[in-house]
Parts: C-alpha cells; sequence; structure tokens
C-alpha cells in the first residue's frame, strides 16, 4: 500500500457546488433520462436471463483509493479512522460478493480543494487507477451536502469525466465523526452504490421507482429511523427504509436487495470492466 503527503497551495477554477447552511444527506442529482433508460434496459436484460437460466452469480474484485483532503495538516483523516472507514464500506459491499482492496491512501493540505472548488484540478492531480478503479475525497466540506458520487459513463482515459469519476464525502461522516446521526460511515456506502450505478430507492416517487424490481416503490426519502414507513400505500411492499440508497440515519442503514447487486454488476460489465 503506498502513503503519501502532498502540500499543495491554492489552485484554480471551482468545479464545486456552492455551499450553503443546510447539509443534505446526498449532494447526486436526479439520474438523467438516458441512464435511466439505460438501467431500465438493464433489468429486461436481467429479468430475461433469469427466466431462461442464464443468469450466473458472479463477484467482483474492486481497488480503492482513500484521498483526505484538508485546510490543515491537523484536521486531516488519520490512518486508523481512514483503515475503519473502509472496513466499514468493505463489509457492506463483501457480503454481497463486492469485494474492495484499499490499494493507496494519500493525504493532502490544500484549502481550496477541501472546500470543494476546483474539484477537477484535484482529482486530475491526485486520481489513481483505470475507470475501474473506485477513488474516494474526503474534505472539509461537500458542496452542502454529506457526500456526492459519480454515476458510470461511457468515457475514455484522460477525459474530463474520466478524472472528475469517484466519489466525495464529508471528512465528519467517518466512523467516529461528528455529524450525528450520520457518523458509522454510511454516507461511503450509499455515494458508492451511485458510482456502481444505483439510484436513491424514492427515485420517481410512487411511479416508476429506482428501475429496480426489487427495491418497493417510495414517494419520499426517509429522515431518522422509523420502524416502518409507507408512501406509496397503493403499490406493493413497504418503503425499503434499511436500504442503502435511501437517507435513513447511519444506524437504520444495513442492506442492499439482490436486484441492486445485479444491477451493480450489470451496470459494471456495461461501463467499468
Amino acid at each position: 500500500m503506498h502513503f503519501s503527503l502532498l502540500l499543495l497551495g491554492v489552485a484554480g477554477l471551482s468545479h464545486g457546488l456552492s455551499t450553503n447552511n443546510h447539509v443534505s444527506r446526498c449532494g447526486n442529482p436526479e439520474p438523467s433520462i438516458g441512464l435511466q433508460e439505460v438501467s431500465r434496459r438493464l433489468s429486461v436484460e436481467e429479468n430475461q436471463a433469469r427466466v431462461f437460466g442464464l443468469y450466473t452469480k458472479t463477484t467482483l474484485a474492486v481497488d480503492v483509493y482513500f484521498h483526505t483532503i484538508s485546510a490543515s495538516s491537523d484536521t486531516l483523516l488519520s490512518d486508523p479512522t481512514l483503515n475503519e472507514q473502509f472496513n466499514i464500506l468493505s463489509q457492506d459491499y463483501g457480503v454481497y460478493g463486492i469485494n474492495l482492496n484499499l490499494a493507496g491512501i494519500s493525504k493532502t493540505v490544500n484549502a481550496t480543494w477541501s472546500r470543494f472548488e476546483d474539484q477537477l484540478g484535484m482529482k486530475t492531480q491526485l486520481r489513481n487507477g483505470t475507470y475501474k478503479d473506485l477513488n474516494i475525497y474526503f474534505l472539509d466540506s461537500v458542496g452542502g451536502a454529506y457526500g456526492v458520487c459519480t454515476y458510470p459513463l461511457n468515457t475514455t482515459a484522460g477525459s474530463t469525466d474520466f478524472y472528475l469519476d469517484g466519489c466525495t464525502v464529508l471528512a465528519t461522516t467517518v466512523p467516529g465523526g461528528t455529524e450525528k446521526p450520520y457518523d458509522l460511515g454510511k454516507t461511503a456506502t450509499h455515494e458508492v452504490g451511485h458510482w456502481f450505478g444505483l439510484f436513491h430507492t424514492f427515485n420517481n416517487g410512487c411511479n416508476g421507482g429506482d428501475e429496480v424490481d426489487d427495491t418497493p416503490p417510495q414517494a419520499t426519502a426517509t429522515y431518522g429511523c422509523p420502524a416502518s414507513k409507507d408512501t406509496c400505500p397503493d403499490k406493493p411492499g413497504e418503503d425499503p427504509i434499511h436500504n442503502y440508497m435511501d437517507y435513513s440515519d447511519d444506524e437504520c442503514m444495513y442492506e442492499f436487495t439482490e436486484g441492486q447487486i445485479n444491477r451493480i454488476l450489470s451496470f459494471w460489465t456495461l461501463y467499468r470492466s
């Protein structure tokens, strides 16, 4: 494992979101119509493969690079904290056959980058690996959100989309952080779900959903940790409040569905393999 410490100055043009006083659970925009159409097509292909007995379970191996960026060396995340965050992420995905390997950690002091500005400059400098390698950047601010992540798409090495690929997570959401009730490291799990191609479970509300058949329709995001919730009473199933792709408190999140894992594998084959 390679560890590096870069002490960099203020740089460049901002590619980030504007910061505000309200912190959103996730800064991801709704997926584009085109990406939703791709996900819908993958759903049809997955169902056909299952019907005709062509579907086979497989596993993934993904190299992960952590980058902690802060305005001061005193507020960079420590190695033990980063390892604890990785263990959470690895456990959450590993039980589904998605095996993550922590391939490297970088530590950078840069006040501009740490507040979610000049993201292209930051990622061009720090990004490691190919398009199938996951880069996660832990910052002091993420433009008014706890995290944000890119969706998979067709791209080429060295392009702007290639460098921007990855996840950005608020540093205080890691295990032991100060963002209660989002201090158990599940923000990273949620954001990486987007990197793999998953949408929010409440995407499109009661009509259309997240294009995954076994996540019940859901009208609104979940906050807190309710015993149960059913925002689409005319549709089968209650809200998947324990799903990593909802907005529940960290302690309330603990599962993906089989359909979501199949979608991860389908998107991986299409864009990242």
